[in-house]
């Protein structure tokens, strides 16, 4: 029996991908339908399969990642707990007031723009309380207070309570107390408090995602154990793991700690997977794009490093926790195409999903798709879809273009398919711009790395669309977010404000400061058994101009001599790529933070790529190109493709997880790694 097997495990909308590491083997790909009302089933199915179909006993299971969607679900569906609020007393209503800034001023009908649903005014106590701004006690904490409210939440129904005083992110006692108070009258109740969750200024946003937290935090821990039961009965001894947003590994138990750090835990997953294929084809610098059924995933990757940003939104609520700073759009595979009021093609938000589908599934799907027109452009051969496991109909996906586009643009039913592409990938090139051009960066410096099922599919014209010149397609796109948990790094992340003027900062207190946040990740690294690995210890500081609201993380050398005056040289050449101008006036340092991680596999296979031999070109097919005319493409087997194989445009190439389109002018071969490179 085979030890030290690695099993990824991440669950999409319409199918649960697993890649399997075996060392001297080739990875091993598996895709089975999503348990959407149990996603935890759909893995414990694919558990079961690895033993049918490949002879791996669950015993064997070394580590066993997994990326999940669950934190994301329970906000967008509305189905995360009842939380109660405790706030310092004359200020229970921060999370209903928010910024006072309004996005929509001229409807006529006003709803709220910040996250009341979390904690309803019903559900929100005050206690008596302060901490002053400079972290002294002004207000002794009223034990009493704290335990009457405890009592009432309760009594209401509360699941889950957030605490969350005023400056506790400078002395924290308050809040600690309060928990202890509220827990040992009500053990049962799950607690998160502020001065854990998000230690720092900014006392609306940090409310904001305290609550969030309370309120995702029984869904994930019940998701969790119930997962984790379930891989124990099934005899999978390997620790359970989960991606967070930042793109490292954590335990289960910590991430029942801290579930808010895993609202990107599946992008994130697609992220490190890009990185990691394109290190093992010699490439720093990439776009990822994460095609799936219903949305796309943009990222950027710098110097093999993703970029990061401290604070991202869900349904346009600010959530302040540190994420691989990902563009999702409303355009994949699935997306609908429909006609404006205007009169004009429109393709998403909407996605027809796993259920009916496309039209071209044949489970009763009406309306048009991105997918549809694929077929019917000839991109996607119905026959050879996810290698025979799925027959589609290019009759059904043709009379849906022809009723939902055509007919009502007054178009050939060709025409508008190639309509919906083009629209479909203006739309996602003009994402890719916002996390390139908006943030300082040319996207002719980067390589385009498409993945997901349908990503490859787009990456041609995007590249012509922004001038990219050259393209990454790994050996599996399609489950490229399940290597990437493979790949990712078990990380842990502790931080603390540190407000202070940089020109007074004394680097004693920053040492100090840091070996405190150190010792917490040095604590919670213990937890994953994780040993035999290299640690990484990485410092950052959130540093902005005087009087500025919002910061900038720059890494912070404090082992060097200068460190103080190369943190303000950097964050002056961060704020020059990021906002155009950076002037030389004085900074302060608003956080420190302290990064430990242990890499994870720097490629998914042992050996190099081996073609599974046979000739590599199936057949020849009419495809429809951007110019509108029809022309001639060679349809090739990906797995027959040796290492060294070149070939031209225009080019469809087959495997069971994607299909890449070669559009005339590119040119095409196979690196030692396994991956197609696309050259313009």
């Amino acid at each position: 029996m085979t030890v030290g097997i690695r099993v990824g495990v991440d669950i999409g909308g319409t199918f649960t991908d697993v890649v399997v590491r075996r060392p001297g083997m080739a990875a091993q790909i598996l895709k089975i339908p999503t348990t959407k009302d149990d996603p935890s089933v759909a893995v414990l199915r694919a558990i079961e399969q690895l033993r049918q179909s490949w002879d791996i006993e669950a015993s064997a299971i070394e580590r066993f990642l997994h990326g999940t969607t669950v934190a994301t679900n329970a906000v967008l569906e509305r189905k995360g707990a009842r939380v109660g609020l405790l706030a310092t007393a004359g200020f229970s209503d921060v999370l209903e007031i928010g910024r006072q800034m309004r996005h929509k001023m001229y409807d006529l009908t006003l709803d709220p723009e910040t996250p009341v649903f979390l904690a309803p005014g019903r559900f929100r106590r005050e206690v008596m309380e302060r901490i002053g701004s400079e972290g002294e006690v002004l207000t002794a904490l009223n034990e009493a207070s704290v335990a009457r409210a405890a009592d009432e939440l309760a009594a209401a129904g509360c699941q889950a309570i957030a605490i969350a005083f005023l400056f506790s992110f400078l002395n924290d006692s308050h809040e600690r107390r309060a928990r202890a108070i509220v827990l040992a009258r009500h053990p049962k109740l799950l607690v998160s408090i502020s001065s854990e969750v998000d230690p720092a200024f900014r006392e609306y946003e940090r409310t904001v995602v305290t609550a969030f937290d309370a309120y995702i935090k029984p869904v994930v821990d019940t998701y969790l154990g119930n997962l984790e039961a379930g891989l124990a009965k099934a005899g999978v001894a390997a620790p359970l793991q989960i991606m967070q947003s930042r793109g490292g590994v954590a335990g289960a138990g910590t991430a029942r700690l801290r579930p808010v750090r895993l609202f990107l835990s599946g992008p994130a997953a697609g992220v490190i997977g890009g990185r990691m294929a394109a290190e093992n084809s010699g490439f720093a610098n990439v776009i990822t794009v994460d095609v799936g059924g219903t949305s796309s995933d943009i990222a950027l990757i710098e110097r093999g490093r993703p970029a990061l940003k401290s604070e991202g939104t869900i349904e346009g609520y600010p959530v302040r926790v540190a994420m691989v700073d990902v563009n999702t759009i409303g355009a994949g595979g699935g997306s609908i195409a429909w006609i404006d009021k205007g009169g004009g093609l429109r393709v998403g938000p909407e996605s027809a999903g796993a259920e009916p589908g496309p039209a071209c599934y044949g489970r009763g799907g009406m309306r048009a798709t991105v997918t549809d027109a694929s077929v019917v452009l000839g991109y996607i051969d119905p026959g050879s879809f996810a290698s025979g496991a799925i027959k589609l109909s290019r009759d059904a996906a043709y009379r849906a273009i022809e009723q939902t586009v055509a007919k009502p643009l007054g178009l050939p039913v060709e025409a508008a398919a190639l309509g919906i592409h083009r629209v479909v990938n203006a739309q996602m090139a003009e994402g890719i711009r916002l996390v390139s051009i908006r943030q300082g960066h040319d996207p002719r410096n980067f390589a385009l790395l498409p993945l997901g099922g349908a990503g490859p599919l787009h990456g041609c014209p995007l590249a012509e669309d922004l001038g990219i010149s050259r393209i990454i397609v790994s050996r599996h796109p399609g489950v490229l977010s399940a290597a990437g948990l493979l790949a990712a790094p078990i990380e842990h992340e502790a931080s603390a404000a540190f407000p202070q003027p940089l020109a007074k900062a004394d680097a004693a207190a920053i040492n100090r400061a840091l070996a405190i946040l150190d010792e917490r990740c040095d604590g919670l690294m213990r937890l994953e058994n994780a040993a035999n690995g290299t640690l990484s210890i990485r410092h950052f500081a959130d540093v902005c101009y005087i009087g500025q609201a919002y910061n900038l993380e720059v890494e912070i050398h404090m082992s060097q001599r200068d460190a103080l005056d190369r943190l303000l040289a950097d964050f002056y050449a961060a704020h020059d790529r990021v906002y155009g101008y950076a002037p030389k006036v004085p900074v302060k340092i608003v956080n420190l933070r302290a990064v430990h991680s242990i890499e994870g596999l720097i490629g998914l296979d042992d050996a190099g790529w081996q073609s599974c031999g046979g000739s590599p070109v199936k057949r020849q097919a009419k495809i429809l190109v951007a110019s509108g005319d029809p022309v001639t493409a060679t349809v090739y087997d990906r797995a027959a493709m040796p290492a060294g194989f070149d070939f031209s445009g225009p080019a469809i190439v087959e495997q069971s997880d994607t299909t890449t389109l070669v559009t005339p002018g590119w040119r095409g071969r196979v690196d030692a790694a396994g991956s197609l490179i696309l050259e313009r």
